[in-house]
């Protein structure tokens, strides 16, 4: 009944705003576009650009031209240059991602009077507007209120004028505990002067007003559990957009943009759905849709067989859509014509498209950097670089993430052991009753490839700095440990084991060896357990050999894992992760954890850490079973004893290689 009533005031609101809604010009009359009119808008925007300010790489401390804001702005420049009329807008993943961004949050937190850089940059460029990421709440809301100039009446928050971002931010599905209220304006509407053709070839400057609503995935209230709970509650995109599309249409503005920070599924819709872009698209009175969150092109092939997209022009369910990959490594353009009908604007979705243009259209051709945003943040990415070389120990061996798929826990056995001996202390301190409880601990590789051939962890043998513990700890994480017993443990590896494809050992001609799940959710625990993994098998039946210290693990037996916070409540839908089973939320980060580690150890050998825990059930397979990595690692492959040959390079710095899993 809700539903019915909420779609009945929706579609009222949306007859009002197809009335006649005359456009003002400059001199604020009205009527000065007759019907006939045409406007060509290109709606430009930046997403999951994660504090990347700077093209520069703070783990191997050199340049990187293959990512970062300050070519991302260049394409900006260059777009506003080539389309006559332009919007700006960001779809969030803003403030967190970097070196730089923990350094002004976590390290040296920006003062109330001091714009936080990436908004900086962002503001030397230009917005229109904006929304909020799940990234955006990972250092609190406190911090989050403050850097968006934000007066949000939640507890720990206290109302203040501070510099933030000087375009508006949108967010309409977070509410507060205290007044049932959405944190930022859920809306807004946004003016703009805009050139139309007019039928007879001339043009007129004229202003359009936009809608602008925004959105963030719903399992933010899980993933930072830490920071949200008890101070925020949090809507689905659609249940917001109903909520509040009847306030921005009843303002009959020109055109309505959504801007969400998630993608599309195709899945059965619930409130939780973290990528629920295909659904929005299908809420009355949206013209436009900015995706983003998934680290990904839109349009691009990862869409090409989804129900009602058109993922070479760009359309979702018939609205104009784009999303613009991660790490400013590209910018989302939606080109929209707009024709004057009955005295309104009326988009001609048969002549919209739209389309991702990446700063580095070949190897080694990318923009130049714009001149005016490095000298912005200098004075703080001079201060980060300081910061992140600040000696910590040492280690023996070389810790790398290559392979990690693949066997080689070199760098993750340093955050295993990091984390087993933290939650060990605490848990004897707090709790001596489970003394006899064995900790064991889960980790994934977050840097394997993913945003390039130079993202991997590599710290080579020799002295370790703060720089590293970065390296081997991508995220602020904070720690968590959780109690499950035989069958969570199972289940917990069943669905890291969903990394992989199942191979079929008949088949001749190369089969990919991992497919959907993210590397970052493909956990590798340690700490005196061990298993193997069939992946001849299907998902769910993969698991075997389960032991600990040599013992067959008997059923019912009781485990404390350690993971972080993310992983315990809820992050990456692993079964039986809803918070229920966290029996230690430790007030430090994963990172902080590894950090003090190393400097207690002074030097990492390796009878500080554990061996590798697992290995593929050996099977012969009549076809090669491949993966796509850096090229020219045979070597690291070798050391690690893993059965790897390379098969051809890519000449991108890529290569495809073959894993044996005839050989144990």
């Amino acid at each position: 009944m809700f539903r019915s009533l909420a779609m009945a005031t929706l579609s009222a609101a949306l007859f009002a705003a197809c009335a006649s809604a005359p456009t003002a010009d400059k001199s604020g009359k009205t009527g000065s576009v007759k019907d006939g009119a045409t406007l060509d808008l290109a709606i430009l925007e930046t997403t999951d650009v994660h504090s990347n300010i700077l093209s520069y790489d703070y783990y191997k401390q050199k340049d990187d031209p293959s990512f970062g804001y300050e070519r991302l702005a260049t394409l900006i420049r260059q777009a506003r240059k080539e389309f006559p009329n332009t919007v700006l807008f960001d779809s969030g993943d803003t403030i967190q991602g970097s070196v730089l961004a923990d350094y002004q949050a976590l390290v040296k937190p920006v003062g109330c009077d001091t714009e936080l850089g990436i908004y900086a940059a962002m503001d030397a460029i230009g917005y229109d507007g904006g929304t909020a990421g799940n990234h955006e709440f990972n250092y609190g809301l406190p911090f989050l209120a403050q850097v968006t100039n934000t007066a949000m009446n939640v507890d720990g928050v206290k109302p203040r004028q501070c510099a933030g971002p000087k375009f508006p931010l949108v967010l309409s599905n977070v509410y507060s505990v205290r007044d049932k209220q959405p944190i930022f304006k859920p809306w807004t509407i946004v003016t703009k002067t805009v050139e139309v053709k007019n039928a007879d070839g001339s043009t007129t400057p004229t202003a359009l007003r936009i809608g602008i609503i925004g959105f963030t995935p719903p399992p933010i209230l899980d993933w930072d559990k830490r920071n949200l709970q008890g101070k925020v509650t949090v809507d689905g995109v659609v249940e917001a957009a109903n909520r509040y599309m009847p306030e921005v249409l009843a303002q009959k503005p020109d055109l309505v943009v959504a801007i969400l920070h998630g993608g599309l599924n195709t899945a059965p819709y619930t409130p939780q759905m973290e990528n629920g872009g295909w659904y929005l698209a299908g809420v009355p009175g949206i013209d436009a849709l900015l995706l983003g969150h998934s680290h990904t092109e839109f349009p691009g092939p990862r869409y090409m067989d989804m129900k009602d997209v058109d993922a070479k022009r760009g359309i979702v369910r018939g609205v104009p859509a784009v999303m613009g990959g991660f790490f400013g490594k590209d910018l989302g353009v939606i080109n929209m014509t707009m024709t004057r009908e009955n005295g309104r604007w009326v988009v001609q979705k048969d002549k919209s498209h739209s389309q991702v243009r990446p700063i580095c259209p070949k190897k080694n051709e990318c923009v130049p950097a714009d001149p005016a945003i490095a000298p912005i943040v200098k004075e703080a990415h001079d201060a980060a670089v300081a910061y992140v070389n600040t000696p910590i120990g040492a280690t023996d061996h070389d810790l790398t993430s290559y392979f990690a798929d693949e066997g080689n826990m070199s760098a993750l056995a340093v955050v295993n052991a990091a984390q087993a001996d933290y939650a060990r202390d605490e848990i004897a301190r707090e709790h001596p009753e489970w003394k006899d409880i064995p900790v064991i601990s889960a980790a994934s590789a977050f840097r394997t490839g993913f945003g390039g051939p130079d993202d991997y962890t590599d710290v080579a043998r020799g002295p370790m700095t703060i720089r590293n513990a970065a390296d081997l700890y991508f995220y602020p994480n904070t720690l968590a440990a959780v109690k499950i017993d035989t069958a969570g443990v199972k289940a917990w590896l069943e669905k890291s084991a969903t990394r992989f494809n199942q191979i079929d050992p008949s088949k001749e001609g190369e089969q990919p060896l991992t497919g959907k799940l993210v590397p970052y959710n493909f956990d590798q625990m340690q700490g005196g357990i061990t298993y193997t993994i069939d992946i001849t098998k299907p998902e769910g039946q993969r698991i075997g050999n389960l032991r600990y210290k040599g013992k067959a693990i008997r059923d019912g037996q009781t485990f404390i894992v350690v993971t972080n916070s993310y992983r315990a409540n809820g992050g990456g839908e692993f079964p039986g992760m809803n918070g229920e089973s966290v029996v230690l939320n430790a007030p430090d980060g994963n990172r902080e954890v590894v950090i003090k580690w190393v400097e207690a150890k002074k030097t990492v050998t390796a009878k500080d850490v554990d061996k590798r825990s697992w290995s593929f059930v050996p099977v012969k397979i009549r076809g090669p079973v491949t993966f796509t990595a850096a090229s020219g690692k045979e070597g690291v492959a070798k050391a690690q004893g893993l059965a790897i040959r390379q098969l051809r390079d890519n000449g991108d710095g890529t290569a495809v290689y073959a894993l044996d899993l005839s050989k144990r």
